[in-house]
């Protein structure tokens, strides 16, 4: 995401720090992906199972998938994952990237995966049981 240069005054400067801060955070997020997805993938799915947001046939399959998605947000541009989010950035007031980013991959991809039966529960249900499994990992 390009930085938006203001004139300098206090507020542009204030306003600039926490665009910056926000960034590296995101940074920060996505770059510890990589040495914690086997387990927080098979903690994701257990939870969507859990919580009764899907329904599969095959567990490990749906553990798989989640862990590939890991794996291409963790090598993606900030291009494709602002592209990959934009439909749901309403469902928190400040999201978390990777929770975000799984919530669009389960709504719009994963459900037309082989082993998934159905996708239940809201938009909000299914950001709320994978935030709270992401931020374990990803404080």
């Amino acid at each position: 995401m390009a930085k938006v240069f203001r004139p300098s005054t206090r507020e542009s400067n204030i306003l600039s720090k926490i665009e910056s801060s926000k960034e590296h955070e995101r940074r920060k997020a996505i770059s510890g992906l990589k040495d914690c997805i086997e387990p927080l993938s098979n903690a994701i799915a257990m939870k969507l199972i859990e919580n009764k947001l899907i329904e599969t046939t095959n567990k490990t399959g749906l553990e798989q998938q989640i862990g590939k998605s890991l794996e291409k947000i963790s090598q993606a541009d900030d291009f494709d994952i602002d592209f990959q989010c934009s439909p749901f950035r309403h469902v928190a007031a400040q999201p978390h990237v990777v929770s975000l980013y799984l919530t669009a991959f389960v709504i719009e991809q994963l459900i037309n995966h082989k082993d998934v039966v159905d996708v239940y529960g809201s938009d909000e249900d299914i950001y709320g049981c994978i935030n709270k499994q992401v931020t374990k990992f990803l404080p």
